[in-house]
C-alpha cells in the first residue's frame, strides 16, 4: 500500500487512465486531487494504493508501469487487511478497530456532498488542464478517479444489479466536505459541486448519464410521481428486471427511500 502526493500532474496527463485499468488485477491505485494552499495556491494530486503482495513487488510493478511517480521502498506500507480498511477509512492504520463498527465514525466534518460519474475513454490532456484551472476556481471540490477493469469488467453487466463493467475505464467522485453551518457556506458548496458537476459532461458517460448508487445523489432524480430516470443512471438496462423483483417480492412498496425502484406494471 502507498500513499504519494504531487503538485505535479504529469502522471495523469501521460495516458495512466489507460494504464490504470489494465494493470495487475492485484493493484487499485486511486488518484485524488484537491486545491492546497502552501504559499501559491495548487491543486495536489494524491495517488493512494492497495495492492495484494509484498511491498517489494508493488515497488517493481509500479516503476514499470508507472514509472513517472518514482516509488520507492520507503513510500509504502505492509498492513493487515484489517489495518487497511482503517486507511481507506481516513483514519491512522494503528486506530482502534472498534471504530469500524460505529456508526458516525469521527472523520472531522459535519458536512457532505457527493456526485458521481463513469469514463468511458480518456479525458484529453487539454480537458485535464481546464479541470484544474475549474478546481483552482471552485477551491473546496475533492475529486477521487477510481480505476475499473479487472475482476469488475469480467463478469458481464447483466449479472447482478450493477451494471457499470466492461468499458469502463474509472469512476470520478465528487467530493465536497465543510464544517461551517451558515447557509451562505452550504449554498456555496452546492452551486460548486453542480458548477463541477456541468463542467465535466462531455467527458463522461451520457444516455444515460451513469451514477454510483452508494453515493445517493437525488440531483439525478427521485422515485416521486414513480419517475424511473434515477434508476437509468444507476441500473441502465437492467432496470426491467428489478422492477419485476420488486413487484414480486415488494408489492405494498414497503421497503422504500427516494432512489428505491418503484412499484410499476411493466
Amino acid at each position: 500500500m502507498f500513499n504519494f502526493r504531487s503538485n505535479e500532474t504529469a502522471w495523469v496527463q501521460s495516458g495512466a487512465t489507460l494504464v490504470a485499468p489494465r494493470t495487475d488485477p492485484n493493484l487499485f491505485i486511486r488518484v485524488e486531487s484537491k486545491v492546497i494552499r502552501e504559499g501559491k495556491k495548487t491543486v495536489e494530486v494524491s495517488f493512494i494504493a492497495l495492492y495484494l503482495g509484498r511491498a517489494s513487488d508493488l515497488v517493481q510493478l509500479v516503476n514499470k508501469e508507472f514509472p513517472l511517480l518514482g516509488l520507492r521502498h520507503n513510500d509504502t506500507q505492509e498492513l493487515s487487511w484489517l489495518e487497511s480498511s482503517l486507511f481507506f477509512y481516513g483514519l491512522p492504520a494503528n486506530a482502534s478497530h472498534g471504530i469500524l463498527l460505529q456508526r458516525n465514525p469521527p472523520l472531522g466534518f459535519n458536512y457532505e456532498k457527493h456526485k458521481s460519474d463513469y469514463v468511458k475513454t480518456p479525458i484529453p490532456k487539454v480537458g485535464l488542464e481546464a479541470l484544474w484551472k475549474k478546481m483552482l476556481e471552485l477551491e473546496n471540490i475533492t475529486l477521487q478517479f477510481n480505476p475499473y477493469g479487472g475482476k469488475m469488467g469480467k463478469i458481464p453487466k447483466t449479472a447482478t444489479p450493477f451494471p457499470h463493467r466492461e468499458g469502463t475505464l474509472f469512476k470520478i467522485q465528487y467530493l465536497a466536505l465543510w464544517n461551517d453551518d451558515s447557509q451562505e457556506f452550504t449554498d456555496r458548496n452546492l452551486r460548486g459541486m453542480k458548477e463541477m458537476y456541468d463542467f465535466m459532461a462531455p467527458y463522461v458517460s451520457k444516455n444515460p448519464r451513469e451514477a454510483f448508487l452508494n453515493y445517493r445523489d437525488i440531483d439525478i432524480g427521485t422515485n416521486a410521481n414513480k419517475s424511473l430516470a434515477f434508476a437509468l443512471d444507476y441500473f441502465k438496462e437492467n432496470v426491467p428486471r428489478l422492477l419485476k423483483v420488486k413487484a414480486a417480492v415488494d408489492p405494498t412498496n414497503f421497503f422504500r427511500n427516494e432512489q428505491s425502484i418503484p412499484v410499476l406494471s411493466i
